[in-house]
């Protein structure tokens, strides 16, 4: 199965949607799948479309793309349109209205939680054959091996991490973290790292900042550390916490979008107003929540296999548009041709990333 997915993937820190790219095709390509990221092959028989927009820095193409090439060039190709976007998340105004109208290229919507897919459906988005896979993260990377344990006596350390730095991404609770290790008792008790991007302006007192970390040096700095805390807010499905809870660390969570879908029973649930209580109650339940890690189940490797899967399914069902014995027109072959050489695709390889073969 040739498979195009509309994205570039960048080297180190950034975010977790460029890990979702990377484990999904190294996951398909070692399935013997043929992967690409663009839409200058005639026989493609699967498109993801991973973000609309044509300004983001990881999509390398957008529905209107899909839509002129499922008319013009190869009308039995399925698209399939990951979502895992939304207004709330940010504060911005119209995303959602405009996921809805790319979505309507799309034979069959994934949407990263349970919490999301509601969201549109109560926003009256009726979205093209919804269905939620959950996201996971790399096992090979993020595991409980060599992980440090409390020994029950020394600090607890709590760390978080995030690629943006916008406001939303907890930063009340972490300043307020912050703020409780200025009073002797608790800084006793707890101290705090942040890994990752800093709001603009911002600055920690009490807290450890570490630059934005990666891969295997993520992995081994959050081991270094004893329990995870985010106040994400409206965190359509997030990778972090995914990828701290894989380390075997227990996770502080607020009740926000869809961190209860992937933190409950493995962490303790907070809010701004209890944070201190439930921290020192993370302290008490702390070895009871890491024998639950040991069965954390939010892995890449299943979430590509689902992924896997519904591509098969997709590809053996006919398509809406009239299916018929697909030959190129030469000005359609000419087209094509053109379009590999054009400034702006030839502006993007150089700018971003070079283009999956």
């Amino acid at each position: 199965m040739k498979v195009s997915i509309g994205a570039f993937i960048k080297s180190g820190p950034w975010g977790g949607g460029n890990l979702f790219f990377e484990n999904l095709k190294h996951y398909l390509e070692s399935n013997n799948h043929h992967v690409i990221n663009h839409l200058y092959d005639e026989d493609i028989d699967v498109i993801l479309l991973t973000d609309p927009r044509k300004e983001s820095e990881s999509s390398s193409f957008t529905h209107i793309e899909i839509k002129r090439y499922k008319k013009r060039i190869n009308p039995n190709v399925k698209v399939m349109h990951r979502i895992n976007e939304c207004d709330e998340r940010k504060n911005t105004q119209g995303l959602n209205q405009f996921i809805y109208e790319a979505n309507k290229v799309a034979d069959a919507s994934v949407l990263v939680s349970n919490w999301l897919k509601n969201l549109y459906i109560q926003n009256g988005f009726n979205l093209v054959n919804p269905s939620v896979i959950m996201s996971g993260s790399n096992s090979k990377i993020f595991n409980n091996v060599n992980k440090t344990l409390w020994n029950g006596s020394e600090k607890i350390s709590i760390v978080t991490h995030h690629w943006g730095g916008n406001w939303n991404k907890g930063f009340d609770v972490y300043q307020t973290i912050d703020k409780l290790l200025e009073n002797r008792e608790f800084n006793n008790n707890f101290e705090f790292k942040y890994i990752g991007n800093l709001p603009k302006n911002f600055k920690f007192k009490n807290t450890k900042v570490i630059k934005p970390l990666s891969g295997e040096q993520l992995s081994n700095e959050l081991k270094k550390s004893h329990v995870y805390i985010t106040g994400s807010l409206n965190e359509p499905s997030g990778n972090h916490h995914i990828e701290a809870a894989l380390c075997g660390l227990p996770v502080l969570y607020i009740n926000s979008g869809a961190l209860p879908e992937y933190c409950n029973g493995y962490g303790i649930e907070f809010n701004l107003e209890n944070l201190e209580e439930k921290i020192y109650e993370m302290k008490i339940n702390y070895f009871e929540i890491v024998k639950k890690l040991m069965s954390y189940p939010y892995e890449s490797n299943f979430m590509c296999s689902q992924y896997e899967d519904l591509m098969n399914d997709l590809k053996n069902i006919n398509t809406n548009i009239e299916q018929k014995n697909f030959e190129l027109s030469i000005l359609d072959k000419i087209t094509l041709v053109l379009k590999r050489v054009t400034f702006l695709n030839m502006y993007n390889l150089f700018r971003r990333n070079k283009l999956w073969k």
